[in-house]
């Protein structure tokens, strides 16, 4: 659900009609014009998972660049979960040492509000302990909030080839508009792929909620017939401009 979210333009509560993932599922997205990302979502029964560690072992395993593995905060199953995850770890150790981990502590919005921060951090110490030597990177995710836009712009961002350069430009950028902030987010998806701030922001989840907005926004322009172009906003403490930056990006910048 959360890969048609991100890629095919779902809203949350369309998923609900979606059903389980049955063994290995294939798609191939396009991301900033010419870099392709094959996604392997691999469901989770246990007869699958024995497949994928036995018989599918180097297939599944072999030439990884990135992890994700996703963990349900409401299971009633953790110790099979986390054998599971060790043993995939074990095999990426095996066929692909160097990809990036990404583990995500999954429906939070099912935990109470006042013991998410508490939940996700016990869980990340424990999952990063357990998957030594290798360097994870969790994240509390739902698909009813701008947090997996979080995740997955941080799992596109370890694929992207010469990030720090285009970092360098953008912050030269920011520089030469004297701006507050740019942002650069994918078209297609309106993931964030780099930014630059020059003025401290009090929510430092503005920019997923960002991503999460115009999403909708252009959904919303899409099943009126329309077309999203640009957003303008103004007001006596800021001038927040969102424009087609390249025929792969919009960029946003803050002034």
């Amino acid at each position: 659900s959360m890969q048609s979210i991100v890629f095919a333009n779902y809203v949350a509560r369309d998923t609900m009609r979606l059903g389980a993932t049955i063994d290995v599922e294939h798609s191939s997205v396009r991301f900033l014009g010419n870099l392709v990302l094959n996604l392997w979502d691999c469901g989770g029964q246990d007869a699958f998972m024995e497949n994928y560690l036995e018989s599918q072992r180097d297939h599944i395993f072999k030439n990884v660049e990135v992890l994700i593995y996703v963990f349900d905060v409401d299971t009633k199953e953790a110790a099979s979960d986390i054998h599971y995850y060790q043993s995939c770890l074990a095999a990426i150790m095996q066929y692909s040492r160097n990809a990036h981990v990404f583990c995500l502590i999954h429906k939070m919005d099912l935990v109470p509000e006042d013991r998410r921060d508490i939940t996700f951090a016990e869980k990340e110490a424990e999952l990063k302990k357990m998957s030594y030597p290798l360097n994870i990177k969790c994240f509390s995710t739902s698909i009813w909030d701008e947090t997996l836009y979080k995740a997955w712009s941080s799992i596109v961002y370890s694929l992207i080839p010469n990030v720090d350069m285009l970092q360098q430009h953008l912050e030269r950028f920011a520089e030469v508009c004297e701006a507050d902030e740019v942002v650069l987010f994918e078209k297609a998806t309106f993931l964030e792929i780099s930014q630059s701030v020059r003025k401290p922001h009090t929510d430092v989840h503005r920019f997923e909620k960002i991503s999460n907005i115009v999403k909708q926004f252009k959904l919303s322009c899409s099943k009126l017939q329309g077309q999203f172009q640009s957003i303008e906003v103004r007001n006596s403490r800021f001038a927040a401009y969102i424009e087609l930056f390249t025929s792969n990006t919009y960029i946003m910048v803050i002034m």
